[in-house]
């Protein structure tokens, strides 16, 4: 499914930045280059990162 439709990223390449290192919501973005345009889809995306990191708490997520 497509989480950010201007830079057209799918949750699965949210998955794999997860799964190769991506710590915080920040480093997703970075990653995967979602939510640096209209910011739409950055709930979305935090969403996504807590089920993948489900260690990382609610703080550290919004901190990013």
């Amino acid at each position: 499914m497509i989480v950010c439709h201007c830079r057209v990223v799918t949750d699965r390449a949210v998955a794999a930045a997860v799964r190769e290192g991506a710590r915080s919501l920040a480093a997703v973005c970075r990653s995967t280059g979602a939510g640096q345009d209209c910011g739409s889809c950055v709930f979305s995306l935090k969403r996504l990162v807590c089920e993948h990191r489900p260690e990382l708490s609610e703080v550290d997520v919004a901190a990013s």
